[in-house]
């Protein structure tokens, strides 16, 4: 009925105004962000630069290759720079629109995912998740006596939704010394290697393995991400790439973000390096890096099965794309005249959630909170919230003084570098409002 209804001469006139007026719905919501002089936002253009010198300084030292600093105040881009080389070895300066590996940084936009079917009704924080991924029934929690093997006993209590955004479900990475061999034996997905699987695969076999405590009793940063990547799957129907596509990547104008990059994007890819003290700055290499029971390479999204969509680590994305992102959250879920996320859910996530749980650790539901458990260790604002990911790139988010820093990096491991918290620092000390 449907097929003989637009075939109507009538009514095949009305199709192309009606994509034409979703077309530009759409691209309403997903415009750039406008860019602004640093003054009209209560920034100094001259105290800015030192952003660019301090960068520069780590690339003549070849401590990077190189690096995006974006800054965003009042809803304006009021810097955005890049410096150094996408790939040294082939002369190839950093481009403003150059995509990185941005591993944890998935883990936000992950939660987001949960938090919009959190909002239509699909599930509560703290419903157990064996309630919709039934592999989590009966968990059981490692137990390491002082002499003799190891073995599990039944867990005190169920891992929920809640405990897996905030990292208090027991479950941990490959790197943690107890159950990393575990993991690795099991197949358990790190999302920062070619893995011949889903995500649904991985999860099931996370799902076979004891907990490293009871869900609940403290803070542990971990996997649990890619288990909420697979509720997500399971909840909504589609598959983890579709759904951030059409419900979050679409309608944010986030073009330039993906698992796994099409062909014609991946000369876009920032090439990976490494720092070790002994050896200075080197390409990474063409086979992986082992640290202990812990694997990763650099090449997972552009070879391999390519169909593992890490919720956890997976993402690959541009400085511009995530600031749209972060710019949503500041926004208090809107984007354009549509709400994304309700503003009580942007409350909810952007407020600490471990409590007694850690007296020292400030998380919500999918970001670090900051100043919470104690003072501010360097410029900022209490409640800003930000994260990381694992090949040196980093975000934050600051409601009080409506800004973001974005620090794009391809550096692991990083020695002793500490360029992105100096990028912060510096976009801070440019407030002259």
């Amino acid at each position: 009925m449907r097929s003989t209804y637009l075939s109507t001469g009538k009514n095949r006139s009305i199709v192309p105004i009606l994509l034409g007026l979703l077309v530009l719905s759409v691209a309403s919501l997903a415009q750039d962000l406008p860019s602004a002089k640093p003054e009209s936002v209560g920034l100094s253009s001259e105290r800015l630069e030192r952003i660019a010198a301090v960068v520069q300084r780590k690339v003549d030292d070849k401590r990077i290759a190189g690096a995006v600093t974006l800054v965003v105040r009042h809803g304006k881009v009021a810097w955005f720079k890049s410096q150094g080389m996408m790939d040294g070895e082939a002369a190839k300066a950093m481009q403003p629109d150059a995509m990185f590996r941005i591993c944890s940084m998935t883990k936000p936009i992950t939660s987001v995912a949960v938090m919009l079917l959190y909002e239509e009704g699909r599930f509560l924080l703290d419903d157990p998740v064996s309630k919709y991924l039934p592999e989590f029934k009966n968990p059981k929690v490692l137990v390491k006596p002082a002499s003799g093997e190891p073995y599990s006993i039944p867990a005190t209590k169920e891992i929920t939704i809640r405990d897996l955004l905030r990292h208090t479900s027991g479950i941990t990475y490959q790197w943690n010394s107890d159950l990393g061999p575990m993991y690795e034996t099991a197949g358990v997905a790190s999302g920062l290697l070619p893995y011949d699987g889903t995500i649904g695969d991985s999860v099931k076999h996370l799902a076979g393995l004891p907990l490293l405590f009871n869900p609940g009793d403290r803070f542990e940063y971990s996997l649990g991400v890619d288990v909420l990547g697979r509720l997500v799957e399971v909840v909504s129907g589609k598959p983890l790439d579709e759904f951030f596509r059409t419900r979050i990547f679409e309608p944010l104008g986030m073009k330039d973000t993906y698992f796994f990059p099409p062909d014609n994007k991946l000369d876009r890819l920032a090439t990976a390096y490494t720092y070790f003290p002994d050896k200075g700055l080197n390409r990474f290499p063409d086979t992986p890096i082992r640290e202990g029971s812990f694997v990763y390479s650099a090449d997972y999204p552009s070879r391999g099965p390519k169909k593992l969509f890490s919720g956890g680590a997976g993402l690959v994305s541009t400085a511009m794309d995530y600031a749209r992102f972060c710019q949503m959250m500041l926004d208090n879920g809107k984007v354009g005249s549509t709400h994304l996320l309700s503003r009580k859910t942007v409350e909810l996530m952007t407020q600490d959630q471990l409590g007694k749980i850690s007296s020292d650790e400030g998380f919500g539901l999918g970001f670090g909170v900051e100043g919470v458990k104690g003072p501010l260790p360097e410029l900022g604002s209490v409640g800003e919230y930000n994260w990381g990911g694992f090949f040196y790139t980093g975000f934050t988010i600051d409601p009080k003084e409506q800004m973001i820093v974005i620090f794009m990096a391809q550096l692991h491991p990083t020695g002793d570098l500490t360029l992105d918290h100096q990028v912060h620092e510096l976009a801070y000390q440019a407030i002259i409002d």
